[in-house]
């Protein structure tokens, strides 16, 4: 759509009303991607303790955030995905436009937000099932910090991120400035984002998203 198309490329880091606007519509995001017809177990995998940070000792250093690239590709090994990016917009309701349904192997990046592997925070959202079959991030509740997550951009480069936090957020104690913001305003961060928790078959939605955050420390040709 037309403002889809605006907002790509921009790399731009949002603030003031757009960031207010971002952190809206993605809760709102997070609310509606769950709200998935029944015909599937939800995973109970989202139901982890958040891990938490470690001593940043035991992590790699930071590197210098890249120039603006698109991205193409998520790459995370641990977990077997090597799943396609696509760029996405707001819905009619403001909020953040998952992938289809049908495509339940591609991830979405908010296009009108920062690009990966640049200064700032760049956001990813997949969806952890369908009615039949698991999704891209149904395992990313089993993350550790440590563990790398690879972002392949349209320059040639691909942005080497380094796990930092894994939390699972309960719906009723949602905090969208802790959960989408920058940790660091200064560095690369990327966050990737699904519904976690159980599956409530009363509200047809999940109970809580999954939330890793990590940040770049490195770069591959």
């Amino acid at each position: 759509m037309s403002d889809r198309e605006r907002s790509v490329g921009t790399g731009r880091l949002l603030t003031g009303v757009a960031w207010v606007m971002l952190l809206l519509g993605l809760w709102l995001w997070g609310r509606e991607v769950a709200d998935v017809p029944p015909g599937i177990s939800g995973p109970t995998t989202g139901d982890i303790a958040a891990v938490g940070r470690p001593d940043e000792s035991e992590l790699p250093p930071e590197a210098k955030p890249l120039g603006n690239a698109l991205p193409q590709r998520l790459d995370i090994p641990e977990l077997g995905v090597r799943a396609p990016v696509v760029g996405r917009g707001l819905n009619g309701q403001g909020a953040v436009d998952p992938p289809p349904f049908d495509q339940p192997g591609t991830v979405g990046w908010y296009a009108a937000g920062v690009q990966p592997g640049a200064s700032g925070t760049a956001v990813m959202v997949g969806h952890v099932d369908t009615t039949t079959q698991p999704a891209v991030f149904y395992k990313i509740s089993t993350m550790r910090p440590g563990e790398t997550v690879r972002v392949a951009r349209d320059d040639g480069r691909v942005a080497e991120f380094t796990v930092d936090d894994v939390r699972v957020v309960p719906r009723d104690h949602f905090d969208a400035q802790q959960v989408y913001g920058t940790g660091q305003s200064s560095r690369a961060e990327l966050r990737l984002i699904t519904c976690g928790g159980t599956f409530d078959r009363t509200s047809n939605s999940y109970t809580a998203n999954v939330v890793v955050s990590a940040y770049l420390t490195g770069t591959a040709a």
